[in-house]
């Protein structure tokens, strides 16, 4: 059937893009079965792959239980859309590899996710997925997980000694705030735009990782906005939740003067849909632009004129990655310490060419955007120093 699309041409090349969507650390991986996690090009490996891994893996790890491997998946929170679509991954890879995947639900909170960690420890499982939120509790959990041998990988929040897989949070949050900017100028005019105010969605609770994502942002809005006043950019706490972002948008709108340009941002889609959602509601959606992180609320987009891109983050893809991630590392192979994804600009008129069941919108575009590097080298440059992140120079991309 969709070989007969008119877009069907555009969405294999696309399809290219999207499928090579990890890029490794320096570190040296070796092939496994098929799977190079510094080379692999996101498709989903085939069941005969995954199984032969599954072998590899028993044979180097006896089973916990005695009979089958076990693995855990601690989700983030499962009734987010980018969190479902994680989950729906790792399912259809464990289902095809022919191994038991226990889930549970982290819920945002950092207690429940040391409880949930604490509950695969006494089921005994071989390895672990952690998708949690608060950094305070990473230390904690990793402790009783190396006690018990038990290897992870993190998902977007790095934990001591764990396998990190997630966004590339620099260029990620860089890339959306510089089209933001640029989108801006295109709408509103550069003069009317220093007149606006930009608002940033955060989520502090989560620590100095994630805030490389929302502080990209910022960066990448000034280097597109040249003398942008800071006291014009206001920064809200979404607690990674539209619903937060809702009551914390509404909070601070009323700041905002009237016929002035409400330039949105946030640390994923859900939180940006929720400020977009209080700013509509104040009757200000004259004055309202919005780009996404994550392109996981591509409905919002389509239908919300206001919403005109979102960074893609492909969590559907995730699975594909992950489990051949917990098998390697089971296997005892040589796996890289940082895994980070590849971003692109998911807007109205190339959405066909990830997304099948949404139509491009031609010509709804509202600029060709370019990507500010020497101002992206020099944020680098500058994130390197920082003492917050001293630690964690692995996760910031060389360009």
């Amino acid at each position: 059937m969709h070989a007969r699309n008119p877009f069907h041409a555009m969405r294999r090349v696309a399809s290219f893009a999207v499928m090579s969507l990890l890029l490794g650390s320096a570190a040296y991986a070796e092939d496994f079965h098929g799977f190079d996690p510094t080379k692999f090009d996101g498709a989903m490996l085939s069941a005969d792959q995954l199984k032969a891994m599954v072998a590899d893996a028993t044979a180097a790890h006896k089973p916990n239980n005695g009979k089958n491997l076990v693995l855990g998946f601690a989700n983030l929170q499962r009734d987010v859309s980018f969190c479902l679509k994680v989950e729906n991954g790792m399912v259809d890879n464990a289902k095809a590899a022919g191994v038991d995947l226990q889930i549970t639900d982290n819920r945002l909170d950092g207690a429940t996710a040391l409880a949930n960690a604490q509950s695969f420890l006494q089921r005994q499982v071989d390895h672990v997925t952690e998708f949690q939120t608060d950094a305070n509790f990473g230390a904690t959990i990793m402790q009783q997980m190396n006690e018990a041998n038990t290897k992870v990988v993190a998902i977007d929040i790095p934990m001591p000694g764990a396998t990190f897989f997630g966004a590339n949070n620099p260029r990620s949050g860089f890339m959306g705030g510089a089209y933001l900017g640029q989108a801006a100028i295109a709408k509103f005019g550069a003069d009317k735009v220093k007149q606006g105010f930009f608002v940033v969605g955060e989520l502090p609770q989560s620590g100095a990782i994630p805030a490389m994502r929302t502080g990209g942002q910022v960066a990448g809005f000034k280097a597109a906005v040249e003398g942008f006043a800071d006291d014009h950019i206001i920064k809200i706490d979404t607690k990674n939740t539209l619903e937060e972002s809702f009551t914390q948008m509404n909070n601070v709108i009323g700041r905002i003067p009237e016929g002035a340009p409400i330039m949105v941002t946030a640390i994923n889609d859900q939180a940006a849909t929720g400020m977009l959602r209080a700013v509509k509601q104040a009757g200000r959606e004259a004055d309202l632009i919005v780009v996404g992180m994550g392109a996981d609320e591509i409905q919002t987009m389509a239908d919300e004129p206001a919403f005109v891109s979102s960074v893609g983050y492909f969590p559907e893809r995730y699975g594909n990655y992950l489990i051949p991630l917990a098998l390697m590392q089971l296997a005892g192979k040589e796996v890289p310490d940082t895994v980070l994804v590849n971003h692109v600009m998911v807007t109205k008129d190339n959405v066909c060419k990830f997304y099948d069941k949404f139509a491009c919108a031609e010509g709804k575009d509202p600029i060709q955007f370019t990507f500010p590097q020497a101002a992206f080298e020099k944020h680098l440059a500058e994130i390197r120093a920082l003492p917050d992140l001293a630690d964690y120079q692995n996760l910031i991309p060389t360009n």
